[in-house]
């Protein structure tokens, strides 16, 4: 039986031409708060109305809580949410709200299809460029097994990968807790030559996490500190040039498999949001396989492919295996059983040395040492 944890949700890509993004805003109301909550949303609806991009919003109210209110609203793309909900106008704007709440909740979705086709209410005519380019989540991420995987990736000048590799290795965890929902599971990193790569799984929702996270102290410290290295400038105080770096250096998830769950010890751990097979029991690898854009999607589905069979083997040492790829950037993150021969597993790819390895319930720890 396939169970939801277990189903596999690809990123959308049957209807590209459609951009318009929908937020959802989750609320729970103060008691004795609802009528300024109601007369506050009252006044910032019509305000909103004039923001460019903007299409409608709908006000619900939770028939099983009273004090549960549900906001959306529809953009004709993400850029325009983005540029409105970072401005200092947004933030006057939901002044009145902040006291009439307890707790909220944000997500946000890319419209993949509707009944009926081209919607009941039709978008204005924008003249604004695609936001593909500037979203740092153009697309929904990968999900598979209740976690979110996703990478991003970007190369420092040559001569300072020593410094950047130091730099990266040595900060402090940031809180792994994100909301109710949310907990950022593990960060992973990996550098070959100048490039770098950051894998991060989640439980919930990924954009509230890295947001989570670009927020800590000690991460935008850390990113300060690489900015002098890096090959392409960029200004994190600015927070267009902050998106449109972050939407180049992401690097989504294609695919992932795992070896079938032998052990009712191991069902529970993943249920609760852990690896299959404790820290102690597994080693992590990466690989980054040189191919040609066009020939990129192909490729990471052949080693996908290869990968769930070796997986699917309980001879085989591969214990699990996510394919991100990107233009011609093509990096395999695979979980092999420790002490086993890891490059029996490159698959023409060359290895990435580890840089640091971080889970949510275990301290900082190193992944394999280097060669």
């Amino acid at each position: 039986m396939t169970t939801l944890d277990d189903r596999h949700t690809a990123p959308v890509t049957a209807l590209p031409t459609i951009t318009r993004l929908r937020v959802v805003l989750l609320l729970d109301v103060l008691d004795g708060k609802h009528e300024a909550f109601l007369q506050a949303y009252e006044q910032i609806r019509h305000q909103v109305a004039a923001v460019p991009g903007h299409i409608s919003d709908q006000l619900c109210q939770s028939l099983g809580n009273s004090s549960q209110w549900l906001i959306t609203s529809e953009w004709e793309d993400s850029e325009s949410f983005l540029e409105w909900v970072e401005s200092a106008a947004h933030r006057k704007m939901v002044e009145p709200l902040h006291d009439t709440v307890r707790d909220t909740t944000s997500l946000r979705f890319m419209v993949a299809a509707e009944t009926p086709e081209g919607g009941a209410r039709r978008a204005r005519t924008s003249t604004a460029s695609p936001a593909a380019g500037l979203d740092p989540l153009p697309a929904p991420p990968l999900c598979t097994g209740g976690v979110v995987r996703h990478a991003i990736t970007f190369t420092v000048k040559a001569g300072s990968e020593p410094e950047v590799e130091r730099i990266l290795a040595g900060y402090r965890s940031p809180q792994a807790q994100v909301d109710d929902s949310t907990r950022l599971l593990r960060t992973s990193l990996f550098m070959h030559g100048n490039r770098v790569v950051r894998a991060v799984e989640v439980a919930g929702d990924l954009g509230n996490a890295l947001r989570h996270v670009a927020a800590q102290p000690e991460v935008r410290a850390v990113e300060e500190a690489i900015n002098p290295f890096l090959e392409e400038q960029r200004d994190l105080t600015d927070g267009a040039s902050a998106r449109a770096f972050f939407a180049r250096a992401a690097l989504p998830a294609i695919e992932h498999v795992a070896a079938p769950e032998r052990s009712p010890q191991r069902a529970s751990e993943r249920a609760a949001g852990r690896s299959a097979q404790r820290a102690s029991e597994v080693s992590r690898h990466a690989f980054v396989h040189p191919v040609r854009a066009a020939e990129g999607p192909a490729e990471a589905r052949r080693l996908a492919a290869l990968d769930a069979e070796a997986a699917a083997d309980a001879g085989q040492p591969l214990l699990a295996s996510t394919v991100f790829q990107r233009g011609d950037v093509l990096v395999r993150l695979v979980d092999v059983r420790a002490g086993a021969d890891a490059s029996a597993m490159a698959r023409g790819g060359q290895a990435m040395a580890p840089v640091t390895d971080r889970r949510s319930d275990d301290a900082p720890v190193r992944t394999s040492p280097k060669a």
